[in-house]
């Protein structure tokens, strides 16, 4: 029942507990309605405004305080360089000149015979030359390899029937594809186009047909298929690889898979993608999994002991509850809530709180930026482990301290279900996971290496948009695997795919084999 001024309770207490009552309804509203504006404005932000995480100066010099300001300089004044530039090392402004290792071929221009004629009637004579540089190309060439295998008989033999066959054929070496049309040059040049390029087989297949080669599209996904099956022992040798070092990284993204036991369609599965390895030698997987149960990691890492860095996923828990993994936080991903929180906050994110300083999430990215500060020394310096280790504790420790203060102090002047209060609290959560960083300096501040080692499959899978079959899938991982991994060796993944297909074949033991990974190729 509605209160009005005939029905209000004449006890005083009672009165005052209905408008403390109200006032908190209120108060509970005016919350709500906040939020909602938070949503409102980060959504809108994500839908209309650049993706980039990067910040803006407007949002890096979000409060005053005299010591905020002096710190970053200090850190940064390390790393820029204070050696005047001279005028003689400039670089000259246009265009970059065109690579050496490429073929030229020269087209050379003369005066005619009447231009060369001077008219005092004396012949000119050649001086010099001025050489200007095009970069042209030759488009695919396409040809028939034709293998001709040779055959003998013994004339001496023919019609004597104790003597058995007499002819002998000359061998070939085996193919990628037991009895297809396909080259390993072929075979390398449609995986490449699809794994690296992300140019789905239909666009191939009207490719090929351009130039007059009739090549569908189910063919070529069969190859792919059979390609994936046929480096399963490279791809069995770079797991052991990778699983021999304590340093892994870890993280999982869809895949849509329309012929799938027991699912849908529409429904999804996942890839999930491991960087690890020794320094050396590092290594990506991806493995097809139509889970994302926590069940998946646990069988994918049961032989690895070691640290794992992931993001806070709750399927991660299972295998990190072991006492041989040691399990690191992403700082990254802490660092993208409060850009978030930042984002939603519109044109209030500039105004002062009653301590005169910035709003919380732009005092977060700002404390989280001078860590990431330190780190970019650390890296631009090719610092090795124990020196980044130093560096962080010398540098980076009085930061994280002085995080974990403003945490503790910031936590409770927020409501926990705003934009910022959830990146307080997830910063709270994975901080033991955050702050082992500073225990071995080979742990990456963050997972960005295996993100960034998912990007062309995410960029590819907008191209081509699903899987068909599991098979398909499962090769698909396998081929990501290897193109990355060499990608990550500096190699031409087409070539080094070439010499696979061409090789791999052929291998009759472990050291074949393992001469064949993408470390012991240039």
């Amino acid at each position: 029942m509605v209160e009005t001024a005939e029905h209000l309770p004449d006890d005083i207490e009672i009165l005052k507990e209905l408008v403390r009552s109200k006032d908190q309804l209120l108060n509970d509203k005016d919350q709500y309605i906040i939020l909602l504006e938070e949503e409102r404005r980060l959504r809108y932000h994500q839908r209309f405004a650049p993706k980039s995480e990067k910040i803006s100066k407007d949002q890096l010099n979000l409060f005053d305080e005299a010591e905020i300001e002096a710190e970053p300089e200090s850190e940064e004044s390390d790393t820029v360089e204070k050696t005047p530039v001279l005028e003689h090392t400039r670089k000259k402004p246009g265009r970059k000149p065109l690579p050496e290792h490429l073929p030229r071929t020269r087209i050379e221009y003369d005066l005619t015979e009447e231009e060369k004629l001077c008219p005092c009637g004396c012949q000119k004579t050649r001086i010099g030359e001025e050489t200007s540089e095009q970069l042209h190309i030759i488009p695919a060439k396409v040809e028939v390899l034709q293998h001709v295998r040779f055959k003998y008989a013994c004339r001496k033999c023919e019609g004597v029937e104790d003597e058995g066959p007499t002819v002998a054929t000359a061998s070939m070496p085996k193919q990628p594809i037991p009895k297809s049309n396909a080259s390993p040059g072929l075979l390398s040049t449609i995986v490449t186009s699809k794994f690296c390029d992300g140019l789905p087989l239909y666009r191939q297949e009207n490719m090929f047909s351009r130039i007059g080669v009739d090549l569908g599209r189910g063919t070529m996904a069969n190859w792919m298929i059979k390609a994936g099956q046929l480096i399963e022992p490279l791809i069995k040798r770079l797991n052991e690889t990778q699983l021999s070092y304590d340093i892994l990284q870890m993280d999982e993204t869809t895949v849509q898979v329309l012929k799938e036991h027991g699912k849908t369609a529409t429904s999804k599965s996942y890839m999930w993608v491991r960087r690890g390895g020794p320094p050396d030698r590092p290594v990506i997987l991806f493995d097809y999994d139509p889970s994302r149960s926590g069940q998946v990691p646990v069988r994918l890492l049961e032989h690895y002991r070691g640290i794992l860095q992931t993001d806070d996923y709750g399927g991660y828990n299972a295998v990190a509850k072991r006492d041989d993994i040691i399990p690191v936080a992403c700082l990254a991903h802490a660092r993208r809530k409060f850009d978030e929180a930042l984002k939603a906050q519109g044109k209030n994110r500039k105004s002062k709180n009653k301590s005169g300083k910035g709003s919380l999430a732009g005092q977060g990215l700002d404390l989280i930026g001078r860590i990431y500060s330190i780190e970019r020394k650390a890296k631009k310096q090719n610092l090795d482990p124990d020196e980044r280790k130093q560096l962080r504790l010398e540098k980076a420790k009085p930061v994280w301290d002085e995080l974990r203060e403003w945490l503790d102090l910031s936590i409770r002047q927020v409501p926990p279900g705003s934009l910022t209060g959830k990146a307080l609290t997830y910063l709270d959560r994975q901080w033991p996971r955050l702050i082992r960083m500073l225990d071995d300096g080979r742990i990456e501040v963050d997972n960005n290496l295996c993100e960034n080692a998912i990007r062309p499959f995410v960029l590819g899978r907008k191209a081509w948009l699903f899987s068909d079959t599991t098979k398909g899938a499962r090769a698909s991982a396998n081929l990501y695997s290897l193109i990355e991994t060499a990608k990550a060796y500096g190699l031409e993944p087409r070539a080094y795919l070439q010499q696979v297909f061409t090789k791999l074949p052929n291998c009759d033991d472990h050291q074949e084999v393992e001469a064949l990974l993408p470390w012991n190729l240039k």
